[in-house]
């Protein structure tokens, strides 16, 4: 092969990589991933930034896809939110105080599709970097059976989050007994949210409705399940 055949192979499989991880993936970590020298993947990162197809998050440590990039990506990956799924959305929201939340589901990474426009989603860069400390991020997790290679290192987020496969094998396994998940104090503290699946024809779940608020509210929350649930399934054909 190529020097130059190799560099492109390279290049997209970085681009691959980012858009897969989400925002702020550090290039130690792509360089692992793809088995690169370190070297090779900083000036990789570099010509890709100046490019304009990836872009250095605000601490400067990771990246993630350029204005060249995102809009293509989006267009890709995400389900149209047709006019009759964002009404459905707004009554759901009209129905209570707490955020609604339409996340996606990549291969190994969620996203989210349609924010609460009176409650923005706090900590995005976790949320779609996290998948053990979120309840969308648990929900997917709970769909796949290789779910641990998705987490190798589970990261401390705060005091609740779970960092041991045993915890996190705990909460799949109540996940696919009730259909739903939950994450109290795990991705931000004083934040909890429910995920309930939104399946494609197939049956497979491939985005989630989320509700999210305040901790102290956490019996409150519980008492919209069967709603949020409904909800849930009147996207799935609005959807997909």
């Amino acid at each position: 092969m190529s020097t130059r055949g190799t560099s492109v192979t390279n290049t997209l499989a970085i681009i691959e990589i980012v858009a897969e991880c989400g925002v702020g993936i550090t290039a130690k970590e792509i360089a692992q991933r793809l088995g690169l020298p370190p070297a090779t993947a900083y000036r990789l990162l570099n010509s890709l930034v100046a490019d304009e197809y990836l872009i250095r998050t605000a601490d400067l440590r990771g990246f993630g896809l350029g204005a060249r990039l995102r809009g293509l990506a989006t267009a890709l990956n995400t389900p149209t939110v047709s006019r009759e799924a964002r009404r459905c959305l707004a009554e759901f929201r009209a129905s209570t105080r707490f955020a609604v939340h339409l996340i996606g589901f990549g291969a190994s990474t969620v996203q989210v599709i349609n924010q609460d426009p009176d409650h923005p989603v706090p900590a995005e860069r976790e949320l779609t970097r996290c998948l053990h400390a979120s309840a969308a991020g648990k929900l997917l997790l709970s769909t796949r059976s290789d779910w641990p290679a998705l987490v190798p290192a589970p990261l401390r987020l705060t005091l609740g989050t779970r960092v041991t496969h045993p915890a996190l094998a705990a909460d799949i396994a109540a996940i696919r007994s009730t259909g739903h998940a939950r994450a109290v104090d795990e991705l931000l503290p004083g934040l909890t949210c429910f995920a309930y699946p939104i399946h494609n024809e197939a049956g497979i779940p491939e985005a989630a409705l989320c509700l999210a608020g305040s901790t102290t509210g956490l019996a409150a929350m519980t008492t919209f399940g069967e709603s949020a649930h409904k909800c849930a399934a009147q996207l799935e054909s609005l959807l997909f």
